[in-house]
């Protein structure tokens, strides 16, 4: 006579596989979350003045005040944005990001000169801290082509113009030009401009007032390197 089959029971998912599926679930929707607050503020940002950074209140917390005011890229002198793309970033309109010629260059230098762009720039004034870390590289890496997506070329050079430091505690073209020259943004000459865009980088060690030998020198090839890439057209994608 056959057996009859016993009937199995099924199996139970053990707690411990459902907790882990569940968790998953949670920081899949948290990252999504993230990635969205995040590309809210890049398309926020594309259209309002930038209320400040965590730089600007970083120094404002050490300092006690600083000096800052948002100008709108129409009111800033053509000069000063000439001379910044010059000195900061010659090849602006014609990469994604990355200047792939300068970090070979740089890196054919040992490291002794910078390849940053204005818009990893505007990421790390902007988005991020300043100092040497692996862990603000990657995100800098990660945000930049992100900030070339939503932003134009204009509104990129316009943040940079308006969080740049150009002196302690002395933010933006506006706060600049008054503080180093008494005068709005809107009326620099190009000397004046080519001054204010030698003390960049380094704002806390060169000085737009107290010119020493190496930011006049600096300041007169920025002038002709803003001629240049007025005359070449590499200046198309932020001047009207």
């Amino acid at each position: 006579m056959a057996k009859k089959a016993t009937k199995r029971a099924p199996k139970k998912k053990s707690k411990t596989g459902s907790n882990k599926a569940n968790w998953r679930k949670i920081l899949r929707w948290i990252g999504i979350g993230v990635l969205a607050c995040f590309i809210a503020v890049f398309i926020v940002f594309r259209f309002v003045p930038i209320p400040t950074t965590p730089y600007i209140l970083s120094e404002k917390s050490r300092l006690g005040s600083v000096h800052s005011e948002w100008m709108p890229i129409e009111e800033i002198s053509d000069t000063l944005k000439l001379t910044v793309v010059a000195a900061e970033d010659v090849n602006f309109c014609q990469h994604w990001g990355f200047d792939m010629s300068a970090i070979r260059a740089a890196i054919q230098d040992g490291g002794d000169r910078g390849a940053s762009t204005l818009t990893q720039q505007v990421v790390k004034n902007t988005f991020l801290w300043h100092g040497r870390s692996w862990v603000r590289k990657t995100l800098e890496a990660f945000l930049t082509p992100v900030v070339e997506l939503f932003w134009s070329k204009q509104r990129i050079l316009e943040v940079y113009l308006n969080v740049a430091e150009f002196d302690e505690g002395v933010f933006g073209a506006e706060a600049a030009s008054l503080h180093y020259f008494g005068i709005s943004s809107d009326s620099l000459t190009l000397a004046e401009a080519a001054r204010l865009a030698a003390i960049l980088p380094d704002p806390k060690r060169r000085s737009a007032s107290a010119l020493t030998q190496f930011v006049l020198d600096r300041a007169d090839n920025i002038q002709d390197g803003a001629v240049l890439i007025q005359k070449d057209q590499r200046s198309h994608c932020f001047m009207d």
